[in-house]
């Protein structure tokens, strides 16, 4: 689940950000996110509302998502996890599309037997 997770940010991220300005984005500022939720589905929202969080108000552009662990701890779930990127440089980055928030609107997280299936809709 923790790829899963890993690849619904770098969507976000891939809507956001032009294809050319995404592959030169360099590691050179890492966050820790520490989050817990309810469920799994609070918890996919939680992250990429706090992805957003930080683009938007730290204006940081991430190109690195590392999920380190999603763990069942009580009755809820645990996320840990570093993302890398750089300062927002409005000269260098070009951005295709304003992602406004996350949304619930026919979120799903579904088992396969070859991983797991996310789905997530923004609004833009």
């Amino acid at each position: 689940i923790e790829e899963a997770f890993e690849y619904a940010a770098r969507a976000m991220f891939g809507v956001m950000i032009d294809p050319d300005t995404a592959a030169t984005i360099e590691p050179v500022r890492t966050i820790e996110i520490d989050l817990s939720a309810d469920d799994c589905k609070d918890l996919l929202y939680d992250f990429l509302s706090e992805l957003l969080y930080l683009f938007e108000v730290e204006e940081i552009v991430f190109g690195r998502f590392d999920v380190e662990q999603i763990e069942q701890v009580g009755g809820g779930y645990h996320l840990r996890a570093h993302v890398s990127g750089e300062p927002i440089d409005r000269g260098r980055h070009r951005f295709e599309v304003g992602v406004k928030a996350v949304t619930f609107h026919d979120m799903r997280i579904e088992r396969t037997g070859e991983g797991y299936v996310v789905q997530v809709l923004v609004d833009t």
